[in-house]
């Protein structure tokens, strides 16, 4: 049976289960119970019942019609994985594109339900869906599972021994982190704190996993109280040296598939912090009917995205290996690139490699994306073997590729000239370069938010009438999540101020479809500018270790400013990575950051 004939065939098996319930219309998400960005195979419903892979998305299926929505990232790519299927694409962010739930509210009549899992759902969406469903008189049932006979080959909850992180990375002891949320809720007279997000709790106890791909954490669920602390967790996944570790930390461990039994029946706390952003929905109503209930953020969000004197210097010596890696596979791509045997896939390969004889490499930290000329417009591209493309002299290649060390997480992306290069892809390739430059060089005052900063990558392709959008940076966590927050710099407001040790990227882009795509992406630290009129103001020190393309550049574009900062920041590569490479790497180096 063909994927498409397969698709439809299992969008009509949950037809059959929503007749069988009183269902109208049931509404798959992208996420675990910890709303994970990226859930382990158990937990990725959306992508097996859509067939679209990509990482963002929601599905929504009534008893005629079937419709998946997902940002721009994908839409090139969703209209490929979709075609032949029911669904129908909705194109977030888009003018006239309906959300889910203004769509559920203009389709449905007086009565009908609308079915969802609780269980991969936060309590502020769920809320907020109930409510306005609710003035339509449309019902929403929340408890809503896949039932296990559609999906009779689902994969199994990882059960993935966990380790200790140990303390000469990550700068703080687990009892230290611990009291600090201790005294946080005694400041907040509340008695207890749920943790649900995964790089929450691996930062908290300095534990870390296996069970999420590229991303070192473990399926569980923390309760912190002023006197207790509980990890939810299967057994299984703790060895003999970790349960001591444990115990010496004084953590009790209740198996996970209890969880939502312990909270309802606990008389550990009469009140609780939850973060409604984070925590789904079943856990939420798992909590006994009397108990008081402070919806905060979650306070550990903004302690883990401000790293530790220890963390920042292991993140740089993470750049400084990352960077080795990136210099000897560019130098290796220049060799290669002209020889027609080289392909999107073989390239990814090749880097790994490199980065693989790196001391304290762990694993890639997401799917690397290497799109060759109009694959690259697909933002969140990842090559198969049915779209593998082979590599030509012209043209440009995008490659956004990270790695986890043990001592930091690395995301970077180049845009490579691989020959002749049109006018358009020289100007796009140089407004992009400009904009990054320009937040880079961003110097601001205390209290500013990364949304206040977003222009400054954004201008010079506003002022051409070209646009991208997807965020323009997002935190990295410190060998943990490469995505993180609570911090950014987007068009979208968040609130969150920057603060000195976040880590954020810097990731302008433009993408033409059926032409070509350009990002350039560095990692930056938020430090202190020092004093100034009305307080402090902070800069950017940029991470990332690797040379720009300058074969793509305009010089004639850039400013005076900007070309030295390009040049300084060559200055700095060269000066930082020559010293680690073999003669002819540093050879290669010098000439790829000659000045312009």
């Amino acid at each position: 049976m063909k994927k498409n004939a397969i698709i439809n065939h299992r969008i009509n098996a949950v037809r059959e289960e929503l007749k069988k319930q009183n269902i109208s219309a049931y509404v798959i998400p992208d996420k675990d119970p910890h709303l994970s960005e990226t859930p382990p195979s158990h937990w990725k419903i959306r992508e097996w019942i859509s067939g679209f892979t990509g990482s963002q998305g929601t599905v929504v299926i009534t008893q005629d019609e079937a419709f998946l929505w997902t940002d721009s990232r994908y839409f090139i790519q969703a209209q490929k994985e979709l075609n032949g299927t029911e669904y129908q694409l909705c194109k977030e962010g888009i003018p006239d594109t309906q959300s889910p739930l203004e769509l559920l509210c203009s389709k449905l009549s007086k009565n009908e339900r609308v079915g969802i899992d609780g269980q991969l759902f936060s309590i502020k969406t769920t809320t907020l869906w109930e409510k306005a469903l609710l003035e339509k008189e449309i019902l929403l049932s929340t408890s809503l599972s896949l039932p296990h006979g559609i999906w009779p080959d689902r994969p199994s909850i990882p059960t993935n021994p966990i380790f200790e992180y140990p303390i000469k990375y990550n700068g703080n002891s687990a009892e230290h982190k611990i009291k600090k949320l201790q005294k946080h809720l005694y400041e907040k007279n509340i008695e207890a704190l749920i943790v649900t997000s995964l790089d929450e709790i691996a930062w908290t106890l300095n534990l870390r996993g296996n069970d999420v791909e590229y991303t070192p954490v473990f399926i569980s669920y923390l309760l912190i109280t002023n006197k207790k602390v509980i990890l939810f967790i299967n057994p299984e996944k703790i060895n003999n040296s970790i349960s001591e570790y444990l115990n010496k930390i004084k953590v009790e461990v209740i198996p996970y598939d209890n969880t939502f039994d312990f909270l309802n029946k606990t008389n550990l706390f009469s009140s609780i912090l939850l973060d409604h952003h984070t925590v789904n929905y079943a856990l939420y109503q798992s909590l006994p009917n009397n108990t008081t209930i402070l919806f905060e953020e979650s306070p550990i969000a903004l302690l883990k995205a401000i790293k530790n004197p220890i963390e920042q210097k292991g993140i740089k010596e993470a750049m400084l290996k990352d960077g080795v890696a990136l210099v000897q596979f560019l130098k290796w791509l220049d060799e290669n690139k002209n020889t027609k045997q080289e392909t999107e896939l073989s390239i990814e390969q090749k880097l790994l490699s490199f980065r693989q004889k790196q001391d304290l490499f762990i694993s890639e930290s997401f799917s690397t994306i290497a799109g060759y000329k109009e694959n690259a417009a697909i933002v969140h591209y990842s090559a198969t073997k049915e779209s593998n493309t082979s590599l030509q002299p012209k043209g440009f290649i995008l490659i956004d590729s990270g790695a986890q060390y043990l001592n930091g997480t690395t995301d970077i992306t180049r845009t490579i000239s691989l020959g002749e290069l049109t006018d358009e892809e020289k100007k796009d390739y140089t407004l992009v370069l400009k904009g990054h430059i320009t937040l880079a060089s961003a110097v601001f005052p205390l209290g500013t938010r990364g949304t206040q900063l977003d222009i400054l990558a954004r201008l010079p392709l506003w002022k051409n009438k070209l646009n991208f959008l997807h965020g323009t940076g997002h935190g990295v966590g410190h060998f943990l999540s490469v995505h993180e927050g609570p911090q950014s710099i987007r068009m979208n407001e968040n609130s969150t101020l920057l603060k000195p040790g976040m880590v954020i990227s810097n990731e302008p882009g433009v993408y033409k479809e059926g032409s070509h795509g350009i990002r350039t992406e560095n990692l930056l630290l938020v430090t202190s500018a020092g004093k100034g009129m009305f307080g402090e103001y902070l800069q950017f020190e940029t991470l990332t270790l690797c040379p720009i393309c300058t074969k793509g550049i305009i010089k004639e574009m850039l400013s005076d400013e900007e070309v030295e900062w390009l040049n300084n920041y060559h200055h700095n590569v060269y000066q930082t990575i020559s010293p680690l490479l073999a003669k002819e790497e540093k050879q290669w180096l010098k000439q790829a950051t000659q000045a312009i």
